[in-house]
């Protein structure tokens, strides 16, 4: 069964693209981390150890796409928090997803993230986490 998901997010067909349209529009109105039920690339998400139980999250996160810089405003009031720097040069968007899904859910350790889907300003993805207190054998 995975393999069949894994080859229809690969192919990219019509009907795939047109679901992936939906979804991102729907997920542009939506808050930049977003707790979901179930993982959207189930292969993915089981190749990264999460179950279909109680104790495992999933979240999809945000992150703005492009450089390093943002543009500085050219006119008007300058902000406290501009914003200008959002990412680092040493942290993948991947990386930065799932720092700021930990910080939605300190209580939550992590399992991996896997690209979602993409637009001209923003990249998402989806964080698995897990809490270590009610699933058995997670604990370090």
């Amino acid at each position: 069964m995975h393999a069949g998901v894994r080859k229809e997010w690969r192919s990219g067909g019509e009907r795939v693209e047109n679901l992936k349209k939906a979804r991102l529009m729907e997920w542009r109105r939506q808050g930049a981390i977003v707790r979901v039920p179930r993982p959207l690339r189930l292969d993915r998400a089981r190749a990264l150890g999460y179950r279909a139980k109680q104790g495992y999250v999933v979240a999809r996160v945000r992150v703005r796409r492009g450089g390093f810089s943002k543009p500085r405003p050219r006119s008007g009031r300058r902000q406290k928090a501009l914003g200008v720097i959002k990412h680092k040069v040493n942290v993948s968007t991947k990386r930065e997803a799932m720092g700021r899904a930990l910080r939605r859910f300190p209580n939550l350790a992590p399992l991996g993230a896997y690209w979602v889907g993409e637009d001209g300003r923003n990249m998402w993805f989806e964080v698995l986490m897990v809490d270590q207190s009610t699933v058995k054998g997670t604990r370090k």
